[in-house]
């Protein structure tokens, strides 16, 4: 049997899917199964992905390949490298594999292993398109996709059924960005809410954006919700004190969707998609201005879900469903995460 496993992807978990993928091509039985490797750029192109590549330690390893990228200072995403045409696009993807479409999927695989993650991998779009296709695939249908993706539908369908689930409170965008008095937005969440509080990104996967605010500290909670938001705002002062390598490092880190908002970002209602843009666009804003600058990503949240913290030990639990009406339950297994959060690093 071919299997097509499924990794990388348009959302910002794609380094943990990458990761995914390669641990199970790695770990496939290769006595029963031939692995396929299907690459998902951040476009949303099929990329038939030349083995090799698995190996690197990123997807900004070998994608867009380094001669060919934006930027000799910093590694990008594809994201980067502008609006390319598809002729453009075809000619990156030469370099690592060739591009593949949904109506050549039968022939190249007989089921889909799906390891992505986020938005576009876990919320059902993959899926319904397999669906159409007549591709079996590993992980649960479109419906319940779309509701395990929501955080905030999620937890009304629960209430609906009447089960029990921790207080929680929506904060909107919109408010967090207008309101220039934090202390008295976010103070009464302590008191609903109680302490810790975790704070998410309702449709993000749960690798990213997740924080837990342990002190009754507006200063942490406010720093919580721009982790879930995506947003980053950079003072006069720290970005005057820091030398250009400094700088350099400080810009690294942001574009790293491991652990920053990525690029494209927007400050001040422009678009800035390059690093070495965005650098010379913050070097000549604080030359003259003391105003702090808030970068918000382009593919950030509408909302951030805030919820009082529930104590215990956290468990996975797999069902099955290999005839209609008729789930099996495999047996629990607990994460042991060496820490509170089962983010990026721990898995």
């Amino acid at each position: 049997m071919k299997v097509g496993i499924f990794f990388g992807g348009t959302s910002r978990e794609r380094e943990i899917s990458f990761a995914g993928g390669r641990t199970v091509y790695d770990n496939l039985d290769k006595s029963l199964f031939t692995p396929v490797p299907i690459f998902v750029d951040s476009l949303g192109n099929f990329i038939l992905l030349n083995w090799e590549h698995l190996y690197k330690g990123s997807i900004r390893d070998f994608y867009p390949p380094s001669d060919l990228a934006p930027s000799q200072l910093f590694q990008c995403y594809i994201e980067s490298c502008g609006d390319l045409s598809l002729a453009e696009q075809d000619a990156l993807i030469s370099r690592i594999g060739r591009r593949i479409t949904p109506d050549q999927f039968s022939t190249l695989f007989d089921f889909a292993f799906l390891a992505l993650h986020g938005p576009y991998g876990e919320d059902g779009t993959l899926q319904g398109l397999l669906a159409w296709w007549n591709i079996p695939y590993s992980v649960s249908g479109v419906r319940v996709s779309d509701i395990g993706i929501d955080k905030v539908k999620q937890k009304q369908w629960m209430q609906h059924a009447g089960l029990a689930i921790p207080a929680y409170h929506l904060l909107s965008s919109a408010t967090w960005q207008t309101t220039l008095d934090k202390q008295a937005l976010l103070t009464p969440l302590f008191e609903s809410l109680g302490c810790p509080i975790v704070v998410k990104s309702p449709c993000q996967g749960s690798s990213l954006g997740v924080s837990i605010v342990r002190e009754r500290s507006v200063v942490q909670l406010a720093a919580a919700i721009d982790r879930s938001l995506f947003t980053q705002e950079v003072t006069a002062t720290t970005w005057r004190s820091l030398a250009l390598g400094d700088k350099q490092r400080w810009i690294a880190r942001l574009i790293d969707l491991r652990e920053g908002i990525g690029l494209p970002v927007t400050v001040q209602g422009i678009h800035i998609s390059q690093p070495e843009a965005l650098l010379q666009y913050l070097d000549q804003h604080f030359a003259t201005n003391d105003a702090p600058l808030q970068l918000a990503s382009i593919h950030g949240e509408d909302e951030v879900l805030l919820e009082a913290y529930v104590e215990g030990r956290e468990f996975s639990c797999i069902v099955l469903e290999p005839t209609p009406g008729h789930p099996i339950a495999l047996p629990p297994t607990e994460m042991l995460k060496g820490g509170a959060l089962f983010a990026y690093r721990a898995k």
